[in-house]
């Protein structure tokens, strides 16, 4: 097992004030918390940022020591109350699968606090919810059972960041309700990826800021005057490669991209929503890689006028939804298929907004091109020239075509590809969507 120095400060601090209390005549001398840029633990830059204070570093150790030592607060407490017994002062629980003690609020009061009140107000503070445990998301205070004291509540420290403390990185959520979101991947290559040349310049402003948004935040000092975070809209029909574009950002940046689930974010129950998304941004977060809204108008959509409660709370919800995506700290991007299908309130706050269009004939034979496996030829009669002409296909269209073209040829025992396997799927694209092959 590792070795963490830092809780041989934990075990005196409970030493301290077990022998404190029971025995108040002999003078202990309390134990000072060791810096924190002395600790073994891998501590994430988001915590050595926010200055934390003695009790917070405290607390920290108290809320973590079950999961990195399970025996050890047992251990100092059942020999140091061997003859005095249970000590309900010190709170605590037991688990269902875990019998070992878990620090409950009153822990945390009584081993931070003692008897001084004053001080115990001050430690309550450190629950609250705009405190920076509860914001990021660190440690937080499970909901006591009903009618029973707030500070009865287990210390509940986020499994993300044991991982990133013990590890010095976090392993992938998996896919769950609680993060209904998958990550996408491509095998395609940049190149491979046909758009206009404004929109891949957009894109490649895109990737700048994703290698270099740390360096304008935090050296350059702009993290004052700029909100965490970047938020592009993809706009423009199905097909035309806002997908792949992000898959693409992910792959060449060294970025998970999380492509949400948003059947299993949105929800008709009040409130629910905003929890679901809550739950997901936070651990998104502790890596800060890219969200990928698809369809998100289902999520972000313009608001309505108030006629009824349900209205009300719908505003309400896009409004909350507003505040979170601003304040997440990595790439977020949203796509659609129309842009005036978003909520005004959010296109303002876009630092990107790229329009994908329908490739032009000069793309749709570059596109025709690139669409073939190598290991087959066109036949004579093929002009991709004038098929690229001839049909308005979006690039997801194109590679359907080609896909029918190819199991044609295979069915036929041959590696050569004519134009009928061509046209006919051609044919069938336009049918899919209600089109006319003229």
């Amino acid at each position: 097992m590792i070795y963490f120095p830092e809780f041989d400060y934990l075990k005196k601090l409970v030493e301290y004030q077990l022998e404190t209390y029971f025995n108040k005549e002999i003078e202990v001398v309390e134990p000072k918390i060791p810096p924190i840029k002395d600790w073994k633990l891998d501590i994430p830059s988001i915590v050595k940022e926010a200055n934390l204070g003695d009790d917070e570093k405290s607390l920290l150790l108290i809320a973590l020591c079950p999961h990195v030592y399970s025996n050890l607060l047992d251990s100092i407490i059942q020999e140091k109350l061997s003859l005095t017994g249970d000590f309900p002062q010190l709170g605590g629980v037991r688990g269902k699968n875990f019998r070992g003690f878990l620090p409950t609020g009153e822990t945390a009061l009584f081993l931070l606090a003692g008897d001084d009140v004053e001080k115990r107000k001050e430690i309550l503070e450190l629950f609250g919810s705009d405190h920076f445990f509860a914001r990021h998301r660190i440690l937080w205070l499970q909901d006591a059972p009903d009618a029973e004291p707030r500070m009865s509540g287990k210390i509940v420290f986020s499994q993300e960041y044991v991982e990133l403390l013990v590890t010095g990185k976090a392993s992938k959520p998996a896919f769950s309700m609680k993060f209904p979101a998958q990550i996408i991947e491509t095998e395609m290559k940049w190149d491979d990826l046909v758009l206009s040349e404004k929109t891949h310049q957009q894109i490649q402003e895109l990737q700048t800021w994703i290698t270099h948004g740390d360096t304008l935040l935090h050296e350059w000092g702009m993290h004052k005057k700029l909100k965490p975070g970047y938020r592009a809209l993809f706009h423009g029909p199905p097909g035309t490669g806002k997908t792949l574009t992000a898959s693409l950002l992910g792959k060449y940046t060294g970025k998970d991209v999380y492509k949400i689930d948003l059947s299993m974010v949105v929800s008709k129950f009040i409130g629910e929503t905003e929890k679901n998304l809550a739950n997901l941004l936070v651990k998104a977060e502790k890596t800060e890689n890219i969200l990928f809204f698809d369809e998100a108008d289902a999520l972000f959509g313009k608001r309505t006028n108030v006629r009824d409660a349900h209205d009300k709370y719908a505003n309400q919800e896009v409004s909350y939804l507003l505040q979170r995506i601003e304040n997440y700290k990595g790439l977020v991007i949203l796509a659609s298929n129309l842009k005036s299908n978003i909520d005004d309130a959010f296109v303002r706050r876009f630092q990107s907004i790229i329009h994908f269009s329908l490739p032009k004939s000069g793309e749709r034979l570059l596109l025709w091109k690139k669409a073939f496996p190598s290991n087959v030829k066109l036949h004579k009669d093929v002009d991709l020239g004038n098929v690229a002409q001839r049909f308005e296909l979006s690039g997801a269209e194109i590679m359907n075509i080609v896909q029918y073209a190819c199991l044609c040829a295979l069915r036929d025992n041959k590696k050569t590809i004519y134009e009928s396997y061509i046209l006919n799927g051609v044919k069938r694209e336009y049918q899919k969507g209600g089109r006319v092959m003229r």
